[in-house]
């Protein structure tokens, strides 16, 4: 029995909005892998992050993502940039081991989620021990709990120590910035330029678009980041065409990498932005009881058949951006595989 259904209208939406947009081989450089005995019981510590992508799956086996790829994209080879599952209920060594096992039985690249707790010499330790890690993924939940959720700041989860280390190796840093303002908030977007002035060796990649799912959340960010040359964007989770737009008219075809944040964008969902909020709109009795996420909305049967995936209308956002913009086929495959594969390693 197959992980998920896709429909007669997910495969009519495929054949004529995505096939012959995508490359025959592209990349996912964000994706989350992890098993349920890799997580324990919490009770002290609230959850940082939205709760809504938590209602898709209780755990996503290296078996599953390649079985998701498979239904989504029957046609296309996907390579798959690997990591574990970001949030405080997770046993990180177990899930690192996990994720570095995977990776290398199926030649993926991954990254090491690091904790700033952990020192310098033990985030070395553990990274240069597998071939397959390319650097770090941080996380605001792990910034210290005494820190007010809305007063996070980057460097409360991405210590200068690691930063440091990153830098030393050359490795790869994917940030999910903190902070309701997003993107526009000046107290995210002045530590991204400092990060690559002050750690050039570094790769920096700013996990979905900044946060910008609104044309609200991006402010003067894009502005005063323009003289950035090396930080990349990756698009994940984000369907706003128009942000996708921005961003590549500031710093073009080549800092823009395509991801997914599977499992998560296997749900079948479509996205709005109202005064600036976006909403998830997704067919009623599909994610159970979504009536407490203000993020969340239902939408009824029939209408609900005319909802596809969610990595769907990701993509389909994506191609209408390089289609405002007339990139040319070459400068569609750079952003959904030749960006990622001289980011990560992986071979031409």
């Amino acid at each position: 029995m197959s992980l998920f259904e896709v429909k007669p209208y997910d495969k009519q939406f495929y054949e004529e909005e995505l096939k012959d947009f995508l490359p025959d081989t592209f990349i996912d450089c964000h994706t989350h892998i992890w098993l349920e005995e890799h997580s324990h019981y919490c009770v002290d510590k609230a959850k940082r992050s939205c709760a809504w992508p938590g209602m898709v799956a209780k755990y996503q086996s290296i078996e599953h993502l390649e079985e998701t790829n498979h239904l989504l994209f029957p046609d296309k080879k996907v390579i798959s940039v690997l990591y574990g599952q970001t949030n405080i209920t997770t046993d990180l060594k177990l899930n690192n081991a996990y994720v570095a096992e995977a990776a290398e039985s199926y030649g993926y690249p991954a990254l090491y989620i690091s904790h700033p707790t952990q020192s310098a010499e033990s985030v070395e330790r553990a990274v240069l021990a597998n071939p397959c890690f390319k650097g770090l993924k941080v996380y605001l939940e792990y910034a210290p709990s005494y820190i007010p959720n809305a007063e996070i700041r980057i460097y409360d989860f991405l210590p200068h120590e690691h930063l440091a280390l990153a830098n030393k190796h050359h490795w790869v840093v994917q940030l999910h910035i903190p902070r309701p303002k997003r993107l526009a908030d000046p107290v995210n977007y002045v530590p991204l330029l400092e990060i690559e002035q002050k750690y050039p060796d570094l790769q920096l990649s700013i996990a979905h678009l900044g946060r910008a799912y609104a044309d609200e959340d991006v402010g003067e960010a894009l502005e005063y980041l323009k003289g950035t040359e090396k930080t990349v964007w990756d698009f994940t989770a984000n369907t706003n065409a128009h942000v996708m737009q921005q961003v590549l008219e500031y710093f073009g075809p080549k800092r823009l990498i395509y991801g997914t944040d599977f499992p998560i964008f296997r749900m079948k969902a479509r996205r709005l932005v109202e005064n600036g909020f976006y909403i998830n709109e997704v067919p009623k009795g599909s994610l159970g009881d979504v009536s407490e996420d203000p993020h969340m909305r239902e939408i009824p049967y029939p209408e609900a058949e005319k909802v596809t995936f969610f990595i769907y209308e990701e993509i389909l956002s994506c191609k209408r951006a390089c289609q405002a913009l007339q990139l040319s086929k070459n400068e569609v495959r750079d952003i959904f595989y030749g960006n990622s594969a001289r980011i990560f390693g992986v071979e031409h």
